[in-house]
């Protein structure tokens, strides 16, 4: 079982490399942001401790967690945002470590796998690389962010050296898909696992 993190930064496409490598390896493929939302359902250990920390305010009428009642209290109380993450981030872990199963692949994508620790979780980590200025031109185009929200959200994010020092394999986005997907049959043609 080979477990590999995919992370990169806004715009990089890590979306369309794993809805490749969902099609065509047998894998199992995990948005480290779906699993943070698993990890706040009711009944979970994280959903008891935000509760705890946050207060009952922030619950719905039907006991879920509301996601804009939680953010106004993080915003209002910065220091929160830390307690929050330290809560959340090793659920997701705990989630992904019980989740591994008898899968031969097994994916889980973020932008912050990095910073969040998942290195010490993850067998791999594939940095998806596209250059800046081709970054910038989809998310202009596919998610209509202005020049300045797309500073704000690069400016926020890892630098291309951080992500190249942190991870084991890198695919270059930059240009054609098939261009990429060659990168990818090319890693796991060592492996065995290919439909």
């Amino acid at each position: 079982m080979r477990f590999i993190g995919i992370t990169g930064g806004v715009g990089a496409g890590k979306t369309e490399i794993l809805k490749y490598i969902g099609q065509h390896y047998k894998c199992e493929i995990y948005l480290a942001d779906d699993i943070g939302h698993k990890v706040k359902e009711p009944g979970t250990e994280g959903y008891q401790a935000l509760v705890e920390l946050l207060g009952r305010d922030i619950l719905r009428a039907d006991g879920q967690i509301d996601k804009p009642s939680m953010a106004a209290k993080i915003f209002a109380d910065p220091a929160l945002l830390e307690k929050v993450n330290q809560i959340i981030h090793p659920a997701v872990k705990k989630y992904l470590a019980r989740a591994k199963g008898d899968v031969e692949l097994f994916f889980v994508e973020a932008a912050l796998l990095i910073e969040n620790g998942f290195g010490e979780v993850v067998d791999e980590m594939w940095y998806i690389y596209a250059r800046e200025e081709v970054r910038r031109k989809r998310l202009s185009v596919s998610r209509g962010y202005t020049p300045e929200k797309i500073d704000r959200i690069m400016s926020s994010q890892l630098s291309e050296n951080e992500f190249r020092k942190h991870c084991d394999f890198v695919i270059d986005n930059s240009d054609s898909l098939e261009n990429s997907y060659r990168q990818i049959r090319q890693k796991l043609e060592a492996y065995t696992w290919r439909e």
